[in-house]
């Protein structure tokens, strides 16, 4: 399984390029949302989040971390529709989304927290939401640029040179690919799961107290 690893580091340079700056573009997209909130939207966005903290400081049932399977499940269904849209020529478009609003969503924690809570909002999003997407995010990508890959090469084989060539070795390498990365997710969500909620219970009585 590593083989297709090496092999798509290697030679899908320019694809990974682009599906990088694609995800920054969603990140200061979802940042630069932030901005666009109305007042009541502000406000309402404030209250939940210091309820959320609040909770979190005192042990509230308004926290409750996720299980185990309730995050690798979240991770899995994402990278399953990944791989799902890179089966097929019309799914290229939807594998680029997913991508820009995987920054959208990241872009748009990070820059609500830092609204709210400058130095500390920025402290919690790199306990809370820095640690285990360093490691979701290229796992993602790396699996985006196998499924861009890979619609390509059904474009170039079955559309633009009407080939019916053979595909079943290119899907076991993008499947294996995928595979690889789905328990690399698995793993990850383990710290996400049980790690996370202890770091986040570190940080937020300096910001429950200002949410009082």
């Amino acid at each position: 399984m590593l083989q297709p690893i090496r092999h798509t580091l290697k030679d899908q340079t320019p694809l990974y390029i682009f599906v990088g700056v694609l995800f920054l573009m969603g990140v200061v997209f979802g940042a630069l949302m932030v901005n666009a909130l109305t007042l009541e939207q502000q406000q309402d966005l404030s209250r939940y989040l210091g309820n959320f903290f609040v909770s979190v400081n005192e042990g509230g049932e308004g926290f409750m971390p996720q299980t185990y399977w309730e995050v690798a499940g979240l991770h899995l269904k994402w990278l399953g529709l990944i791989w799902l849209l890179g089966l097929s020529v019309i799914g290229l478009p939807g594998i680029l989304i997913l991508d820009f609003l995987k920054g959208v969503l990241i872009g748009f924690t990070v820059g609500c927290l830092v609204g709210q809570y400058t130095w500390k909002g920025l402290l919690f999003a790199l306990v809370s939401v820095a640690p285990h997407n360093l490691i979701v995010i290229p796992a993602l990508l790396i699996s985006s640029v196998a499924a861009v890959s890979f619609s390509l090469g059904i474009i170039r084989s079955r559309v633009l040179l009407h080939r019916n060539g053979n595909v079943s070795r290119p899907f076991l390498s993008y499947t294996g690919l995928t595979l690889t990365m789905a328990a690399v997710l698995m793993a990850v969500s383990s710290f996400e799961t049980w790690v996370t909620p202890t770091m986040m219970a570190w940080v937020t009585p300096m910001i429950g107290q200002n949410a009082l």
